[in-house]
C-alpha cells in the first residue's frame, strides 16, 4: 500500500484528502477553517482529522503529502504581501508605466541603478554599486525582500548577480533575481514576476514551514511536495525560494480533479472559492497552458501556469456600496473579507456592537465593519510610524469597529495599508452572509448576518434614498451581483479563448444589461418558488 495525503489551502477552509496511489480510490477525506493568522492550526486540524480518518496503524504506508494552496494567489489579487525594495538595473523610469509595473509596485521603493546588458550580451554600463549602497541607506531597514531586473539580463545576469551578492552582504535579506523566474524578454515583466516573487518569499515559507512541522509532529515519514502553477510538482525547498511558481497552485489543483470528474475532455470550469473565482480551459482532457505567463488579477507575469483566468469574486468578497448615481446598487471584490455572520460566531461582542450602530439614526460608512489583528508580538519594523502606531492599537484591542480606531482618513489609510500587509483584517458584509439570510447556506451566526444586512439596506445612493427596503432585499441584491459578476467571468474567459481579446463581455454595456437582466429573472423564479 502507498498513500498520498492532498492539501489545499485556500483563502477560507484548508482540504486534506488521503488516496491510494496505485489505484486511485479516495481513503479518507477532511475540512477545517484555514486560520490566516496562524496557518499552523487549520493545517494541523486537517491533517490530523484526515490521519485519523484513514486509521493510525496506516499512517507508515503515507508516502508523500501534495501541497497546493491559494494563498499566492489570493495575495496576489488581493494586493497583499510584504514591502518589497524593487532594483531596476540599467532601466528607465518609463520602464513603470509598462505592464502595469507601476501599479503593482505601488507605495514600495523603487531605485533605478545604472548598469546592465546590451542585447548582444555586453555591458551598456558599469553596474553603480554606491547607488545600491544609497538604496539600502534609505529602504535597508523599512523593506522585507528586494526584488532585482537588470536590462537584457537573461542574455547576461552579470550585475543582477553582483547586486544580489553585495545587497545580501548589506542586508541579509531575501532577494530575487529576474533571470531566474524567466528566460524570456521582456524586462518590466520580467521585474514584475520578480517583484511578487519577492512580496510572497514570507507566506509561502510560514505555510511550507507550518505544514513540515505538522508532518513531523504526526509522525508521518511522508516528502512534501508544491503544486506548481501547471499542476506539476516542486519540491517544498524550491518552492521556498521561488513562491511565485506557486501563483494558481490551488486553481491548477481543481482542474486537475475537475478533469478528472467531469466526464468530458473539452469543457470550461470555474471554481468559486471563498476569496476568487478560477476559470480555464479543459482540452483533449488537459489543462490548456497559458504561452505568455499567468494571469492574475489583471497582472500578466511570466509565470508557467494553465491558462487559468483569476478574480477577486468569492463567497467572502467584500460587498462595496455604489453610492454615487440615483440609482446605488453593490460591487464584489475584489478583496476578501470575514463574513460578519463568520466573526460573530466566534465573539459575542458582534452582535452588540451591530445593535449600537442599528440605533444610531444617522448611517455611516463605517457600519457592519470591523477589523481584526493578523499578528502577536512586535508589528514589522519597516512600517511607517502612523502604520506602526496603528497596528500596535489593534493588537492592543482585539477586534473591533472601524469607527472605534478610526476617526480620520489618515486612520482609515494606515488600515488599509495594515490589511494590504496582511497584518490585519476587516469583517464586512459578504455573499456568504447573504447567502445565509436567503436560506441557501446553514452556518454561522444569522442574526449578526441580517443586522449587518440592515445596517448595509439604509445607507444612501448619491439620490438620498436607502440603498434597499430591508435586509432581505438588500440579501438579494448582493446574490443577483454575484450571479452578474460571474456570468460575467466565465464569458470573458470564452471570448479570450476564442481570441476576442479581455473582458470583452465587462466592457460591453448591452451584454451586462441582458445578464443583469437574466439574474433577476432567475432570482425572483427562485423566491416564488420558495414562497409556494
Amino acid at each position: 500500500m502507498r498513500y498520498i495525503i492532498g492539501l489545499d489551502t485556500g483563502g477560507t477552509f484548508t482540504d486534506a484528502a488521503i488516496i491510494d496511489a496505485d489505484s486511485g480510490a479516495l481513503m479518507a477525506k477532511a475540512k477545517s477553517p484555514t486560520t490566516r493568522h496562524d496557518l499552523s492550526i487549520g493545517l494541523g486540524k486537517a491533517i490530523h482529522a484526515v490521519v485519523d480518518a484513514l486509521g493510525h496503524d496506516k499512517r507508515q504506508h503515507i508516502e508523500r503529502v501534495c501541497l497546493s494552496t491559494t494563498l499566492a494567489t489570493n495575495a496576489v489579487v488581493e494586493g497583499m504581501g510584504g514591502r518589497v525594495g524593487l532594483v531596476m538595473i540599467g532601466f528607465e523610469p518609463s520602464a513603470l508605466e509598462r505592464n502595469n509595473l507601476g501599479k503593482v509596485v505601488g507605495d514600495d521603493p523603487v531605485a533605478f541603478i545604472a548598469g546592465g546588458h546590451k542585447s548582444d550580451a555586453k555591458p551598456q554600463a558599469a553596474l553603480d554599486i554606491p547607488a545600491l549602497d544609497a538604496f539600502v541607506a534609505a529602504h535597508g531597514n523599512d523593506i522585507s525582500a528586494i526584488a532585482i531586473a537588470g536590462h537584457f539580463a537573461v542574455r547576461n545576469p552579470e550585475h543582477e548577480l553582483a547586486a544580489r551578492e553585495h545587497l545580501r552582504q548589506a542586508t541579509g535579506l531575501p532577494i530575487t533575481c529576474s533571470h531566474e523566474l524567466s528566460s524570456s524578454l521582456g524586462g518590466p515583466k520580467r521585474a514584475l514576476t520578480a517583484l511578487l516573487n519577492a512580496r510572497l518569499i514570507d507566506l509561502l515559507d510560514r505555510q511550507i514551514a507550518a505544514t513540515s512541522g505538522i508532518i513531523a509532529e504526526a509522525e508521518l515519514s511522508a516528502d512534501l511536495m508544491v503544486v506548481k502553477g501547471d499542476g506539476s510538482l516542486l519540491s517544498a525547498d524550491f518552492a521556498r525560494l521561488r513562491p511565485v511558481e506557486t501563483i494558481l497552485s490551488g486553481p491548477a489543483a481543481s482542474l486537475s480533479g475537475a478533469a478528472h470528474l467531469v466526464g468530458h475532455k473539452d469543457a470550461l470550469v470555474a471554481d468559486i472559492g471563498g476569496t476568487t473565482t478560477d476559470i480555464a480551459i479543459l482540452e483533449d482532457g488537459y489543462p490548456r497552458l497559458s504561452p505568455n505567463g499567468a494571469t492574475i488579477g489583471g497582472w500578466s507575469t511570466m509565470v508557467e501556469a494553465a491558462d487559468i483566468r483569476t478574480g477577486g469574486l468569492g463567497g467572502d468578497s467584500e460587498t462595496r456600496l455604489i453610492d454615487r448615481g440615483v440609482v446605488g446598487g453593490v460591487l464584489l471584490g475584489p478583496r476578501r473579507v470575514i463574513p460578519i455572520s463568520s466573526m460573530a460566531s466566534g465573539n459575542d461582542k458582534v452582535l452588540g456592537w451591530l445593535d449600537e450602530q442599528l440605533l444610531n439614526p444617522v448611517p455611516s460608512a463605517t457600519d457592519a465593519r470591523f477589523v481584526v489583528p493578523l499578528f502577536e508580538g512586535e508589528p514589522p519594523a519597516w512600517l511607517t510610524r502612523s502604520e506602526s502606531r496603528m497596528a500596535v492599537i489593534c493588537r492592543d484591542k482585539g477586534p473591533q469597529p472601524i469607527a472605534e480606531l478610526a476617526e480620520t482618513r489618515l486612520a482609515l489609510g494606515a488600515i488599509d495599508r495594515l490589511v494590504s500587509r496582511g497584518l490585519l483584517a476587516i469583517s464586512a458584509f459578504t455573499p456568504t452572509d447573504a447567502a445565509l439570510i436567503l436560506g441557501k447556506f446553514d452556518g454561522y451566526d444569522k442574526d449578526a448576518a441580517l443586522k449587518g444586512a440592515e445596517l448595509m439596506a439604509r445607507q444612501r445612493t448619491g439620490g438620498g434614498v436607502a440603498q434597499a427596503t430591508d435586509a432581505l432585499h438588500f440579501a438579494r441584491m448582493v446574490m443577483e451581483r454575484l450571479t452578474v459578476q460571474t456570468s460575467l467571468a466565465l464569458l470573458d474567459s470564452a471570448f479570450a479563448h476564442e481570441g476576442m481579446g479581455e473582458n470583452t463581455a465587462s466592457k460591453n454595456a448591452v451584454v451586462e444589461k441582458l445578464i443583469i437582466d437574466a439574474s433577476k429573472a432567475v432570482h425572483r423564479g427562485e423566491e416564488q418558488q420558495a414562497n409556494g
